[in-house]
């Protein structure tokens, strides 16, 4: 057995994005312990950047020890006991997986179904919502099977209009597109590090209202998660009275994401925003001009995440294994009804520049034209370049 020696690629598929050189170097300071009073110093520090990120002051915020999929796990069973009723928009692979996860809680699913591409309708959800009292409305903001946005506001605020707590899962949302947990008044909203924060994956995000620590509080049985027990969780993160053990902390991934905060942070989340949207404009310019269309409608496009249809004739597979095999890039091939149909093309926090925008160009390009397809990649370029100019 000999020490591993990953490739050096370039990732613009659906996650994780690339991690700076500065969050890979502070991954590989000096390990030390959960409950050393300099590492509780710097959970302090990351609680506080997270209510700033997500603009949740009056929120519990923590980083969950998993991936962004603990988060959604943690947010539904906390919320839901068996028998309660949850409503779920389904818009794609993640609403799906929410539904999952409540019925697996023993809830009432009901469940408002879209065609994969389209975002949210607030008026069908209300619909659902007014038909039974409802414990939970649960929704994706930014669905990253296919790269669509949905209205969180509006949909926050249905949850409150009919006596529901709002679950809203900003995996691949947050650090690319606002995220405004006050203004929506969320209850639970949850995010992973390795999309637009750029830290790797390992670590999820959640900010909890009173509202939702009060309906946990209240629980008639207990969570049947037991890591992800909000209740147990916070008697480590929350610090009252001294911290009590409840599991090991991932030191070094958490000094990952807290390097990732300290540079976005640096930028200006307004500024890295702005990124996101002007690199978006570029790439998106590019591969219609290279006769490439996108799935999902401009006014509900995520500037983060572009669903790029796969030209009738072309073998998307082969598309991906030729980027990847000459330029080391990876993007994302489509899940569930999009197999086969399209690509997932990702512009996430250190991924998303003006060289990784041509890189894929030139290599998309140069793939499509190996299959036949006349894909112009000086067209290409010059849109993207105009653009970015």
């Amino acid at each position: 057995m000999q020490s591993f020696q990953p490739p050096r690629r370039i990732l613009m598929g659906p996650g994780p994005s690339d991690v700076s050189p500065r969050v890979l170097s502070a991954l590989a300071r000096p390990t030390i312990g959960h409950l050393d009073p300099e590492f509780q110093v710097l959970m302090e520090e990351i609680k506080t950047a997270l209510q700033r990120l997500f603009n949740a002051p009056d929120h519990a915020c923590v980083p969950l020890p998993a991936p962004g999929t603990a988060g959604m796990e943690a947010a539904i069973m906390n919320l839901l006991e068996p028998g309660e009723r949850a409503v779920i928009a389904v818009n794609g692979a993640f609403g799906g997986r929410m539904a999952d996860m409540a019925d697996r809680a023993g809830a009432g699913v009901t469940t408002v179904d879209h065609a994969w591409g389209e975002p949210v309708d607030p008026a069908r959800v209300e619909a659902a919502l007014a038909e039974a009292p409802t414990k939970v409305l649960a929704f994706v903001h930014a669905e990253t099977s296919t790269g669509a946005r949905s209205d969180a506001p509006v949909l926050c605020g249905l949850a409150r209009k009919h006596g529901a707590l709002s679950v809203v899962d900003c995996v691949t949302s947050l650090g690319g597109i606002v995220v405004d947990v006050a203004a929506w008044d969320a209850d639970v909203v949850y995010s992973g590090t390795q999309k637009c924060l750029s830290a790797p994956p390992g670590l999820s995000p959640i900010a909890l209202s009173k509202r939702a620590q009060a309906a946990i509080s209240a629980r008639k049985e207990k969570v049947r998660n037991w890591l992800l027990d909000f209740n147990l969780l916070m008697s480590y993160w929350g610090g009252e009275g001294g911290r009590t053990y409840h599991h090991t902390a991932p030191i070094n991934a958490l000094y990952g994401l807290h390097e990732a905060l300290v540079a976005i942070f640096e930028e200006g989340q307004q500024a890295a925003l702005v990124r996101h949207a002007r690199m978006h404009e570029a790439l998106v310019a590019g591969l219609e001009a290279a006769g490439l269309a996108m799935l999902v409608a401009e006014q509900h496009r995520l500037p983060q995440l572009n669903t790029v249809r796969v030209p009738d004739g072309v073998d998307e597979a082969a598309v991906r294994a030729h980027v990847l095999k000459a330029w080391d890039l990876e993007i994302g091939a489509g899940l569930g009804p999009l197999k086969g149909q399209v690509w997932r093309i990702g512009l996430m926090g250190a991924s998303a520049t003006a060289w990784h925008v041509r890189l894929c160009l030139t290599a998309l390009c140069e793939a499509l034209v190996a299959q036949g397809f006349a894909a112009d990649a000086k067209a290409a370029l010059a849109a993207a370049d105009d653009k970015l100019a």
